[in-house]
């Protein structure tokens, strides 16, 4: 199951909700909007800088990671990126694999 790094922005708007929900309220509703995707989240943290949380989860696969990220974005009250994770496992199956790579003006 694909694995992602989510890094989310609260607008005025959603930080308004985040006080008045609080965020423990976020998290139920992030689990609550994955469990029937078939994703689950791993782990929820809220952060000081350029992001105000970064998440991690599980979702089936790359389709249903874009249509939450979509559905996420038009809300308007949060803009969140994804960063695919990698095992390790992974990344030595894909250096196993051979690809036909030429570069430019070779």
């Amino acid at each position: 199951m694909p694995k992602y790094l989510l890094h989310a922005s609260y607008t005025a708007e959603g930080t308004k909700g985040l006080l008045k929900e609080g965020g423990s309220a976020r998290r139920k509703s992030v689990v609550d909007l994955l469990t029937p995707l078939g994703g689950t989240l791993e782990a929820f943290y809220f952060t000081f800088g350029d992001e105000d949380a970064i998440l991690i989860v599980d979702v089936p696969d790359v389709i249903t990671g874009a249509a939450l990220n979509l559905a996420v974005n038009a809300s308007g009250t949060v803009r969140s990126h994804w960063t695919a994770l990698l095992t390790v496992e992974d990344i030595d199956e894909a250096a196993r694999r051979s690809i036909p790579f030429r570069p430019p003006g070779k």
